[in-house]
């Protein structure tokens, strides 16, 4: 992490205009590490979901939600964790960024007793990756190598009740409805073959 820096100049700007440059030296100093604690490996493998934020070749940000079933994130090991991609919208914009510019934020929270956690780290995707096989409904796997993991204040999270799991959200032994915008007039056309009703008759 040496050459990446925790804080930039313009991170720096706003600490010396708030007076804050000590305390966020205190906070890398005690919060921020490279390996998983058993502790965070609990906490991120009972999350079902997350948000990945992303960018392209040229810096430009994006963001997404990724939901699964508890355990749908497993930590490897003390730097690595890795997930399903799972069937969506086929825009491909966060894991095509990846391809492009492997670095990502990874942010896990829970809303019924809140907590949050951030990874930092490069991620890579692929088809044949051998876990892929343990998880149903899997397009693909990412991997994430962690350079920074630290929690956050979780003083802004309101506090929510998870309802039910989605019925969309894979499973072993168990074949998710179709997505209604799938069977809308204005993408029909535009469905890869395995998505048409009428190819899949037979």
């Amino acid at each position: 992490m040496v050459d990446d820096p925790m804080y930039h100049d313009g991170m720096r700007r706003l600490q010396d205009a708030r007076e804050t440059r000590p305390l966020a030296d205190r906070l890398e100093q005690a919060t921020v590490r490279a390996a998983f604690t058993g502790e965070d490996r609990m906490f991120i493998e009972r999350c079902p979901m997350f948000f990945v934020a992303t960018a392209n070749a040229d810096g430009h940000p994006d963001c997404s939600y990724k939901g699964g079933l508890p355990g749908f994130v497993r930590v490897l090991d003390g730097r690595t964790l890795a997930f399903p991609d799972y069937d969506g919208n086929g825009m491909y914009r966060s894991w095509g960024n990846i391809l492009v510019n492997p670095h990502v934020g990874l942010l896990f929270l829970d809303f019924e007793q809140p907590q949050r956690i951030r990874v930092n780290g490069t991620a890579q995707i692929r088809e044949d990756d051998p876990l892929r096989a343990e998880y149903p409904g899997a397009v693909f796997i990412i991997r994430v190598t962690a350079t920074r993991i630290f929690p956050n204040c979780p003083r802004y999270i309101h506090k929510m009740q998870l309802v039910e799991y989605s019925v969309y959200a894979p499973r072993p032994d168990y074949t998710p409805p179709v997505p209604a915008w799938k069977t809308f007039d204005v993408f029909c056309d535009a469905l890869p073959a395995r998505d048409r009703p009428d190819d899949n008759k037979g």
